[in-house]
């Protein structure tokens, strides 16, 4: 391990160029694309896992090596509708969550590939329009069991998983993206701050054997009108949890509408010193599970987020298209993005509450 401090990478000064010359752009839902291509049990799982004894599809992550023109495709249909950062398709690339699938041992592979499509998709973007600089973000997704809940109400001290395994799972999805050559890493979707923890516990190991340090995006999930995430912290609280992170931009997705996620994106900007994301759902889901706001609606809700002073990138989340990035694209030209507030020096912790010593 190097004893000496990581240096930033190269990302870092375009990212900071882009963010502070106008609000950017974050590409749309995946899982919601995917489901258009109408693809089969075959299609998850190609040559490589014909004969796999586990059914595969909605393994979404695993088309990156079985249908990598789709995931491609899909990237770059983002990106001409105006993406400045499209994220890697690696948010169930775990080992914790690929156990599901019995494809543990495909992990590594699996962000491998998912870096390079994307990185694919970029470069075609950055080709087909000399001088534009088009991102890529590895994802990275809550996992599909906690740290900090119990799965079974009659035993509330048992966890599913423990904190070193939550570590080791998150270093090995790290270590196979920054090889695959992201920009930056996503922490997204989360619902406990104990296992975001833990990925960014993984990350700034992961920074400190390498010598380099990406920007890190944190993004975390307020799932009800409680303004809480699941495990009961307010956005507040939040904030001062991952903060030691050092986190080039915090911000909200998934869940909420933008509508709903008003009051949240507000408070979230008047507390944090570094930028702010927002890519909420389109909307609500409707009875049968689908997403109702249309792509002007979903600009309109954004433009006026813009108009207040409180982000510095938007995109969209469940349910959002390429449509819903065009429009969101164009609602973002001319306007300006988020001024990073400088907080006072202060005692902040967190448990379910923020509380500030001044």
């Amino acid at each position: 391990m190097s004893t000496a401090a990581p240096i930033e990478s190269s990302s870092f000064t375009a990212l900071r160029e882009l963010f502070a010359s106008r609000i950017a752009i974050l590409d749309g839902a995946m899982g919601s694309m995917v489901q258009t291509y109408k693809l089969q049990e075959a299609d998850f799982r190609g040559q490589l896992l014909r004969d796999h004894p586990h059914d595969l599809k909605g393994n979404n992550d695993l088309l990156c090596l079985t249908r990598p023109d789709v995931i491609g495709e899909i990237h770059g249909r983002y990106f001409d509708a105006g993406a400045d950062m499209v994220e890697t398709n690696t948010f169930n690339s775990t080992s914790i969550s690929q156990a599901d699938y019995h494809l543990e041992h495909l992990v590594r592979e699996l962000n491998l590939a998912a870096a390079k499509v994307a990185r694919g998709a970029a470069q075609r973007a950055e080709q087909a329009t000399p001088g534009r600089r088009c991102f890529v973000a590895g994802a990275i997704g809550p996992l599909n069991r906690t740290l900090s809940m119990s799965p079974d109400v009659n035993r509330p001290d048992y966890r599913a998983v423990t904190w070193t395994q939550v570590v080791d799972a998150y270093t090995e999805q790290v270590e196979a993206l920054i090889d695959g050559g992201v920009d930056a890493l996503l922490v997204e979707t989360i619902f406990d701050t104990l296992n975001a923890k833990a990925a960014l516990f993984a990350i700034e190991e992961c920074f400190a054997r390498r010598g380099q340090r990406l920007p890190v995006m944190i993004s975390v999930t307020i799932t009800d009108a409680s303004g809480r995430t699941l495990s009961g912290q307010t956005i507040g609280a939040f904030a001062n949890s991952i903060s030691h992170a050092r986190p080039f931009s915090i911000g909200i997705n998934c869940a909420l509408g933008g509508r709903q996620m008003r009051p949240y994106i507000e408070e979230l900007s008047r507390i944090v010193n570094c930028h702010v994301t927002c890519y909420p759902n389109a909307g609500l889901p409707n009875a049968f599970g689908a997403y109702d706001e249309t792509p002007d609606d979903m600009a309109a809700v954004l433009a006026e987020f813009a108009d207040s002073g409180l982000v510095n990138m938007v995109g969209g989340c469940c349910g959002s298209t390429p449509d819903h990035i065009r429009a969101i694209a164009r609602a973002m030209q001319g306007r300006k993005p988020r001024q990073p507030v400088s907080q006072p020096r202060a005692l902040r912790l967190s448990g379910l509450e923020a509380f500030t010593l001044s």
